[in-house]
């Protein structure tokens, strides 16, 4: 039965899917009649043919630019940094090629170039708490990597990594990218491992939006589509072999993108809220952290559930997760439960995603994690989980 209680649905950028979309890309920066700041990641793209490309059709269409490459999770101060170095540069429009880090930070320079101020003034609980009003650049963001969705989020996660570290949204309307321009193509030269952690991430996200507590008729929707791609097209990604992977790719970005849309319309769970602390103090892709959490976390959630709420209306979701996983439309609604779980697990295996004492998590950090872990995440957990367990959770995949 569709739950019609009152919703919101928030702003989203222009969508631009499909293969071959990112030769579009000049034109529609040429459109803007102002000098544009190319932000990357280091390496894989640039040295690509398309960035080549790229470049020699900036200079065709006679578009003055400038380029940041960024390396690794971004941080407030590569933040800040950039934003003092291009503002006397002052450009248009920011365009942002790469995954979710680079779209993170460009999200956040664009959001700040017209202001000059530290991005540590509007990050959310580590910041001076000020409001942040806009107006942001105009921005276009062109994922490479099928995960984290965040070319169609408003918020950009910063981090500050190791003891006293943190990961933290900057967030606002105005921070939505203007276009997504969503070519699976750009996934082809991802390694398997990229596409296992990213794709986990994409499949999380979709997971824990459907199971939200703001769930509504349309996200669900959404949100399923988005796991239906999933299931049709992660492990052909993954595994790379033609023709099949081409297809598997157009999934996966089709996945992250609605993972994306749907998670900033309803929010995520308690994966991701674990996923924030995890981030902050220890070395973990947070692909890997959500990869092999996910099983451990659906667990505890279903037993919470059964155990207190065995009527809750996600107990029938996740069953319907599982007939789809499993590929057993007539299970019982407590054996695809428990076929959604063993599935789960099975692939943290198949995947080869590591565990987290790989990262130096110890049994000693568990009070630490759990005392920091996201709000905004658990505040949308299809259930109200206790201390004991959410450690749980963790302890599982030590």
């Amino acid at each position: 039965m569709m739950n019609f209680n009152p919703f919101t649905l928030s702003r989203l950028p222009t969508i631009l899917y499909g293969p071959g979309r990112f030769d579009e890309l000049p034109a529609l920066l040429a459109s803007y009649q102002d000098k544009v700041l190319v932000i990357t990641g280091r390496h894989s793209f640039r040295a690509s043919k398309r960035w080549e490309w790229l470049v020699n059709e900036l200079g065709r269409l006679d578009i003055s630019w400038e380029s940041l490459s960024v390396s690794g999770e971004p941080s407030p101060e590569l933040v800040d940094d950039a934003v003092t170095r291009f503002q006397r540069q002052q450009p248009g429009v920011v365009v942002a090629i790469g995954g979710g880090s680079v779209l993170d930070a460009a999200k956040a320079i664009a959001g700040l170039l017209p202001h000059g101020n530290s991005v540590m003034d509007h990050l959310e609980g580590v910041g001076k708490g000020l409001p942040y009003h806009g107006p942001a650049l105009p921005f276009i963001a062109v994922p490479t990597t099928a995960g984290t969705g965040s070319e169609a989020t408003k918020n950009a996660v910063l981090s500050q990594i190791g003891e006293g570290g943190f990961k933290k949204s900057f967030r606002h309307d105005s921070l939505m990218p203007d276009y997504a321009l969503v070519d699976p193509e750009l996934l082809a030269s991802c390694p398997a491992p990229l596409i296992a952690a990213d794709g986990m991430d994409a499949f999380t996200q979709l997971l824990e939006s459907y199971l939200s507590s703001r769930a509504n008729p349309l996200s669900d929707a959404l949100a399923w589509s988005g796991l239906e791609a999933f299931n049709e097209g992660f492990f052909s990604a993954w595994k790379g072999e033609e023709p099949d992977a081409s297809r598997g790719r157009a999934a996966m970005a089709y996945a992250a993108l609605i993972s994306g849309i749907t998670l900033a319309q309803v929010g995520l769970g308690s994966v991701h809220g674990l996923a924030s602390p995890l981030g902050a103090f220890f070395p973990i892709p947070h692909g890997v952290a959500c990869g092999t959490l996910v099983g451990a976390a659906t667990q505890i959630n279903i037993e919470a559930m059964e155990r207190r709420h065995p009527d809750h209306p996600a107990l029938a979701k996740y069953a319907r997760v599982g007939r789809l996983l499993t590929g057993q439309p007539h299970a019982d609604e407590t054996s695809a439960r428990q076929a959604l779980v063993e599935q789960l697990k099975q692939w943290s295996e198949t995947l080869a995603l590591p565990p987290l004492g790989e990262f130096g998590i110890k049994e000693a950090d568990i009070p630490r994690i759990v005392a920091n872990i996201s709000g905004a995440s658990m505040g949308t957990n299809p259930v109200v989980l206790t201390e004991e367990e959410i450690s749980a959770i963790v302890h599982q995949r030590l």
